[in-house]
Parts: structure tokens; C-alpha cells; sequence
């Protein structure tokens, strides 16, 4: 709810923790939002709340692994028992590299992933008793409360996936305040980042009963919401949704994670071209869908009616499937978000690389797509005019 930062210091208080690290960017530094809840420390009585002992903002997009290890090497440096992390999901999932550093004692995280994809589960995963704290400034990633870490290694240029049910943040604080000033583009991408992880999740052949729940209504949130917020940001109300819908469109992904491989090419053309993942996310969906229909056709229907489609009865599921696929590209236009990679010049070459990347994605695991899908799909995100 609104305001919910100002809960924060007795948050920490009540998980033992006594020396907060802020973890943040430069761009949220600018936008005031770090001194917004750096000032929550300061108005809070020490003998009542733990010290905020430090500010660390030099993190990357992508989750860089350079920034995980430079923030984990200034945390030990101060002595920081908790750690507070506030922004999108650069930030949130190298808080998370970090807490996952300090706890095995590593000081370069890329140990901890040399094949790009690490599983853990009990009894190897056991809880990390660093007091941890996540307050999401985008409405998209949801990692605030998923059991993922995706880190970019800059060595191999691939993001990888470190995945334990300990690595979630104790406590998430969705204070819609802290993202009423997002731009419209980067709310849109977001978006579109959060819509597909609960299209993915739905889709998933390991989803259950309690996914498609958490899946169906944050698409729900997300097909009224988005275009209001791109629009009129300053709509608390509806940056609340879209926060909700956020944290729900990635539970259900978490804990339906089977074929994803709108995410596959979004990793890999992110960790290639340095894409943002959310707009990476919202160029592919709907070539996705049309390209690899049988993974969507089961259970099109339910999807249909959740992005509110209209329908008939005598609609076979090819056909709700273009009417689905439609829509999405509708909230494409309507949220102003492009439907190709042409801002980026990407040349034949640069396809070609695409395809080794796609196929070695950890995400390509319970999906792997023949090379001529992939170049297929690739190229309809790179318009012609700019191939040499």
C-alpha cells in the first residue's frame, strides 16, 4: 500500500538486523527515490531501528556479476548485517547474488554458477539468515519474491540462474509511491515483462490449479491496468494493480517453471545485444505464440477470456488463438511499445549469433527449439530494411 516504506526500519527490527546496506541505482538516485527511503532511517530513532551503515548504487543492468560482487566486497567492508534492496530487477536479483556471496563466502559469484544455471533444493538449499528487505520500484520482474537470481556473466555474455527457495526476500514492501514517477516506456516494458511471465506460467505443462489462479488474475490486473498507468502514471490505484499483478504473474511462474521460451529468447538476445528484458519480453510474446502454437492452443480459451477477447462458441482454438495473439499486439500500440528490434540495427551476422545463444540459454532446458525455429523467429523481430 501507499507509503509502506515508512514500516521498513521496524521491518528490519523484528528480523534481528542492526546494519542496513541500501542497495539501489544511479537512475533511481536521480529520480529522489533512494533519499525517499533513505530519510526513513534517518526520521527513525536508532534505539527504536536499526543504522542505515551505507548507500551502494553502481549496479548495471542485467544484474551484471562485476556489480554482485562489488556490493557483497562493500557490504563486508561496513559490516552490514541486512540488506535493503529497492528498484527494478537489476537491482532486486543482485541483492540476491549478494546475500547468496556473503552467505557461501565467495567473492566473485560467477563460482557459484560456471555451468549458467545452478538448482538447489533441500536439504542442499538451507535458509540464509541474512535479514533481507525488497521494495520493487517497477511492476514487472516480481523478483522481490521469486526463488530466482538472473545474473549476467560478462566472461561468457549469458545470463544465468542461480535458483533457491532461500534466495527471496524476507519481507517485500509494494509501495505503488515509489513507481508513480516510472517513464511511460520503461512502465510499459515492465508491464509487458510481468504479463509474460503469467502468459508463460499458464502455458506452462507443469502448471497446477494454484498458478493458473495466481497467472489469470494478474493478466487480468495487467490487461486493464497497463495502458492507464502508461498513460496517467501518477494513478496510485492502479500502480498498486500493477504491482499485485507483478508479484502474481511471478509465483506462478516460479512454481510452474517448465517451457519458457518467450524468456529463452529474451535472455539471450538481452545478453547479446543488451536489451532490456521487459521490452526483449514484449517484442517476442506474441511471434512466440504464433510460432509455437501448440504450447498455447490447450488452454487458449481461459487466456482469451482473462485478456477479456472476444469470442464465440463456434470459435475453433486456432482461431481465439489469432484473436489472442491480436490483443496482445493491441496493448502493444496501445502502451506505445514497439514490435521489432529495429532501434538496435541488428545485421545477419548478429542473427546467426542469436542462434548458439538461444540454444544454450539455461531457459531452453524444457523447450529445446530446432535452429530454423529460432532463425524464424529472429527474423521477425529484425526488419529487413536493416540486414546487410
Amino acid at each position: 500500500g501507499s507509503n509502506t516504506r515508512a514500516i521498513v526500519p521496524n521491518l528490519f527490527k523484528g528480523l534481528g538486523a542492526k546494519r542496513v546496506l541500501l542497495l539501489s541505482d544511479r537512475g533511481l538516485e536521480s529520480a529522489g527515490i533512494v533519499e525517499k527511503v533513505a530519510e526513513i532511517f534517518r526520521l527513525t530513532p536508532q534505539s527504536s531501528g536499526p543504522e542505515l551503515v551505507g548507500i551502494f548504487l553502481d549496479i548495471a543492468q542485467d544484474a551484471e556479476s562485476n556489480s554482485v560482487n562489488a556490493a557483497a566486497r562493500y557490504a563486508r567492508e561496513i559490516a552490514a548485517d541486512g540488506l535493503l534492496a529497492v528498484g527494478g530487477g537489476s537491482v532486486l536479483d543482485t541483492v540476491k547474488g549478494v546475500k547468496y556471496a556473503l552467505h557461501h563466502g565467495l567473492s566473485d559469484i560467477k563460482e557459484a554458477i560456471p555451468g549458467g544455471f545452478v538448482m538447489e533444493q533441500f536439504p542442499k538449499a538451507n535458509y540464509i539468515p541474512i535479514p533481507h528487505i525488497a521494495i520493487p520500484t517497477t511492476a514487472g520482474t516480481g523478483s522481490e519474491v521469486s526463488p530466482i537470481a538472473v545474473i549476467f556473466n560478462e566472461d561468457i555474455q549469458m545470463k544465468t540462474n542461480i535458483i533457491n527457495p532461500f534466495l527471496s526476500a524476507d519481507m517485500a514492501v509494494l509501495d505503488p509511491d515509489l513507481t508513480v514517477g516510472l517513464p511511460p516506456s520503461i512502465t510499459a516494458f515492465t508491464g509487458f515483462d510481468a504479463l509474460t511471465h503469467a502468459i508463460e506460467a499458464f502455458a506452462s505443462p507443469t502448471a497446477t490449479a494454484i498458478t493458473d489462479a495466481h497467472a489469470l488474475q494478474a493478466i487480468r490486473l495487467i490487461e486493464k491496468n497497463l495502458p492507464e498507468v502508461v498513460t496517467n502514471g501518477e494513478n496510485v490505484d492502479a500502480r498498486m494493480e500493477m504491482l499485485q499483478a507483478s508479484l502474481m504473474g511471478i509465483t506462478a511462474f516460479s512454481f510452474a517453471l517448465n517451457a519458457i521460451p518467450v524468456h529463452n529468447f529474451a535472455h539471450a538476445y538481452g545478453a547479446l545485444f543488451r536489451i532490456p528484458h521487459g521490452l526483449a519480453n514484449a517484442v517476442f510474446l506474441p511471434i512466440v505464440m504464433e510460432s509455437i502454437p501448440q504450447l498455447y492452443l490447450p488452454k487458449i480459451r481461459e487466456l482469451a477470456e482473462a485478456l477479456r477477447v472476444e469470442v464465440s462458441t463456434n470459435d475453433n482454438q486456432e482461431t481465439i488463438l489469432e484473436k489472442t495473439v491480436e490483443k496482445i499486439r493491441l496493448l502493444q500500440q496501445k502502451t506505445g511499445l514497439p514490435i521489432d528490434f529495429a532501434s538496435y540495427n541488428l545485421t545477419d551476422e548478429d542473427l546467426v549469433r542469436t542462434i548458439p545463444a538461444v540454444s544454450k540459454d539455461p531457459a531452453s532446458i524444457n523447450l529445446p527449439m530446432p535452429k530454423e525455429l529460432i532463425e524464424a523467429i529472429g527474423r521477425r523481430v529484425v526488419p529487413t530494411k536493416v540486414i546487410n
